[in-house]
C-alpha cells in the first residue's frame, strides 16, 4: 500500500467510525484558534476541548481579547478540560507575549512558536500544518501507530517526526495528524484496539501481538 492511500484508508475509516478530531478540527478557523484549542485539548477528551474553546473564542477571539480576560474568568470559560487551572494561566500569558511581542499575531515560525508559553513541539507543527506550512504533528496517537504499522521503530515521539518526516513526502506531511489521530480513536485504540476489523491488518506488524 502506497502511503497516500494509506492515509486515505485511515481516513475514511475514522470518518465513518465518527472519530471526535474532525469535530474537533471544524472549529480551527485560523492559527490563534488552532492554538487555543490545541492547547486545550491536551489530556482531555476532544469533545470536552470543543465545548471548552467554543465557549473560549465567543468571548475572546483575539489576543488582544484573550489579554483582556481574567484568569478567573478563563477558569470558567474551560473548565472541564484536563488542568484547566494551569491552562487559563499558560492562555492569559500566552496572550500577552502575542500582544507585546509579535503585535498580536501569531508567529508562523516553528522556533518562535515554541518560545510561547505552552507551546510544545506537536502544538507547533499543528498550527504550521493548519496554516500551509509543511509540518508533521506527532501526538500519542501517530507515535503508537507508526511503530505498531512498522513504519517506524521509535522511543518517543520527536524521534517518530523524524522519521516520519524521512518517509513521507512532503506533500502529505499536512494528512498525517489529523488521519492517524482519527484513526487511533476509533480504530487502533491504546487499549483492545480493534485488530479484527481493521483495514490495515494486513499490513500491520503488530496485528497478531495486540
Amino acid at each position: 500500500m502506497n502511503l497516500s492511500k494509506l492515509l486515505d484508508v485511515m481516513e475514511r475509516e475514522a470518518k465513518k467510525r465518527g472519530a471526535p478530531v474532525f469535530t474537533f478540527k471544524e472549529n480551527l478557523s485560523d492559527p490563534f484558534t488552532q492554538l487555543i484549542f490545541t492547547i486545550l485539548s491536551s489530556r482531555t477528551r476532544d469533545e470536552a476541548t470543543v465545548e471548552a474553546g467554543k465557549r473560549l473564542i465567543e468571548k475572546a477571539r483575539t489576543p488582544k481579547e484573550l489579554m483582556k480576560l481574567d484568569v478567573d474568568e478563563i477558569e470558567r470559560l474551560i473548565r472541564g478540560v484536563g488542568f484547566y487551572r494551569v491552562k487559563a494561566r499558560k492562555l492569559k500569558e500566552l496572550a500577552e507575549k502575542l500582544v507585546k511581542d509579535y503585535n498580536a499575531e501569531v508567529p508562523l515560525d516553528f522556533d518562535e512558536l515554541i518560545k510561547l508559553p505552552g507551546v510544545g513541539r506537536k502544538t507547533a507543527n499543528l498550527v504550521l500544518s493548519s496554516s500551509g506550512t509543511p509540518a508533521i504533528a506527532v501526538d500519542t496517537h501517530v507515535h503508537r501507530i507508526s511503530n505498531r504499522l512498522g513504519l517506524v521503530k521509535t522511543r518517543t515521539p520527536e524521534e517518530t517526526e523524524k522519521e516520519l518526516m524521512k518517509i513521507f513526502p512532503r506533500d502529505l506531511w499536512p494528512k498525517i495528524n489529523k488521519a492517524f489521530v482519527g484513526f487511533g480513536q476509533v480504530v487502533c485504540k491504546p487499549r483492545k484496539p480493534l485488530c479484527s476489523e481493521c483495514p490495515l491488518r494486513e499490513i500491520c506488524k503488530s496485528a497478531d501481538n495486540l
